[in-house]
């Protein structure tokens, strides 16, 4: 365990002026005399001060500005077990989040294809206790959303918080996506890596990297690439203000046909939302194998510690110079 600031980067800010203050106390304040006639008298009653006095309840004052500026800054505890040993394998799953996700494939169950995307992903995600799961997004842009990590609830509340729109949807970078996944996978030490391809459409350009050069790289790094193409021939449908409409389009069947044979994979085609089901449900019965693995650091909050520390502080600081050395 150690400890990490979530907004470390009001630091710059923040020392500066905990310095600025620390020396204009030191140099420009100063405390009021009185002269009178019985000094010598309240000095030898104990009412009286002496020099250290000062620099402790100073000292006392520093270090509860300091407290509080640092959970201005968020303190958080990390647990720093970054490796465990587990039975499974690496994936990626590579979502494509272009605008026809919002097209439906079944009258009678209209939900979105990026609506039945999450929720099987995330049934997939609950069923791969010890797999380590990252999350790529595509659409006419390219996120890592999330890379490899064993903390399924914050795997879920990703796929979840998904929505079209999140980057941009107009079109559908599929090998650049494809090569962002193998990005994320290419150091891993699993004997087992794989990629979830799911997309409903066909490449288009401007591409940063072409599938081809995608494939390649997959190839090279011992990946494999399972493709989910989504829609059947006669299109799907959508909502318009006269009622539902069902409207063409185009997937790349050889394309995604190709990718998955030349690495390994297998390629699947989700007709509808009960078709997406039994392919996951197909994938997830994957060979699995033993290996050691980095996962993502657990962060936990010490705000509360840290703040009882800070009370406690001024507590004593306002003890001392009102019961104590009342004459400070």
């Amino acid at each position: 365990m150690f400890l990490r600031f979530a907004y470390a980067h009001l630091a710059p800010f923040l020392v500066p002026a905990l310095i600025l203050f620390a020396l204009y106390r030191l140099r420009f304040t100063k405390t009021t005399r009185y002269r009178f006639s019985l000094a010598q008298t309240l000095a030898q009653s104990g009412l009286g001060t002496t020099s250290y006095h000062k620099p402790v309840l100073y000292f006392l004052r520093l270090i509860t500005i300091i407290g509080l500026t640092l959970l201005v800054m968020r303190p958080q505890w990390v647990d720093e077990r970054s490796k465990i040993n587990v039975e499974g394998l690496d994936i990626i799953m590579a979502i494509d989040v272009s605008n026809s996700m919002v097209v439906f494939d079944d009258e009678k169950d209209q939900r979105s294809r990026i609506d039945v995307a999450k929720e099987e992903a995330i049934r997939f995600i609950e069923k791969r206790h010890n797999d380590p799961i990252g999350i790529v997004i595509f659409g006419g842009e390219v996120l890592s959303r999330c890379p490899l990590t064993l903390d399924k609830t914050m795997l879920k509340e990703i796929v979840g918080s998904l929505e079209l729109g999140i980057i941009n949807p107009q079109g559908t970078w599929l090998g650049t996506g494809l090569a962002t996944a193998i990005n994320r996978l290419k150091n891993s030490e699993a004997k087992t890596k794989i990629i979830i391809l799911l997309t409903d459409g066909e490449p288009t350009p401007p591409e940063k990297i072409n599938p081809e050069l995608a494939m390649e790289l997959a190839q090279k790094f011992g990946i494999k690439i399972y493709t989910i193409g989504i829609g059947n021939e006669q299109g799907g449908f959508i909502h318009t203000p006269l009622g539902i409409r069902r409207i063409q389009q185009s997937l790349n069947v050889t394309l995604l046909q190709t990718i998955a044979d030349k690495t390994g994979g297998k390629f699947f085609r989700a007709k509808n939302p009960a078709d997406m089901r039994q392919i996951y449900d197909t994938i997830d019965k994957l060979e699995k194998t033993k290996h050691e693995t980095n996962i993502f650091s657990r962060y936990y909050e010490a705000f509360q510690h840290l703040l009882w520390f800070v009370v406690a502080l001024f507590i004593l600081e306002l003890i001392l110079r009102l019961f104590v050395w009342r004459g400070v």
